[in-house]
């Protein structure tokens, strides 16, 4: 089913456009920075993301042949519109050295397995419970917010090797994580990549 473009959505494209040449990212990753600072109207995320084209492809495949796709937190849950997700938080607990958001990861790894896209949006340590696992993720868009953990963890995640999508400063959040992963949703699928 095709995605029906509201012309609000068109115009404010339209004037990002006018205001940021995107044209010399790569398919998916100008689809990545566009969605992510149309989320934000931040011009600065142009700067700010750091993802590899490569990475976004192998993902992009997965997500459209049914890879399941976990969130840290609802409020990124409730941004992905066209795709089911997993969330564990409302059945997670927090103990000694672990958050509710962290213990939640932990959850969500058991119910999925490997090859998920992972949606980090809000808790730093929900990103760093996931890279203490054997996740073998398709993707970890790591985008948190926060002065606490935030940039330490994306600069965790880039470390790691995983594929991701992440951010090098303290910005970020709900709304432009869930955005990140629209734009993969969002995206055609070509020929060659058809499940």
């Amino acid at each position: 089913m095709n995605r029906i473009v509201h012309p609000i959505e068109q115009e404010s494209f339209r004037r990002l456009r006018a205001r940021l040449d995107t044209s010399h990212f790569p398919p998916l990753t100008r689809a990545v920075v566009e969605r992510v600072i149309h989320s934000a109207a931040d011009l600065e995320y142009a700067n700010d993301l750091v993802m590899d084209e490569e990475d976004l492809v192998t993902a992009h495949a997965a997500l459209h042949a049914g890879a399941p796709v976990v969130v840290d937190v609802e409020m990124v849950a409730a941004g992905i519109t066209r795709r089911e997700t997993v969330c564990r938080l409302k059945e997670a607990k927090s103990g000694p050295g672990l958050t509710r958001s962290a213990h939640a990861v932990r959850l969500a790894h058991e119910q999925v397995g490997p090859g998920a896209i992972w949606v980090i949006g809000c808790a730093p340590t929900a990103l760093e419970e996931l890279l203490t696992l054997d996740a073998s993720p398709a993707l970890v868009i790591g985008l948190p917010v926060g002065f606490v953990g935030a940039a330490e963890s994306k600069e965790a995640l880039r470390a790691s090797g995983l594929p991701a999508v992440s951010n090098v400063s303290e910005k970020g959040g709900s709304a432009v994580a869930a955005a990140a992963l629209n734009a993969l949703l969002y995206h055609p699928i070509h020929p060659k990549e058809t499940p």
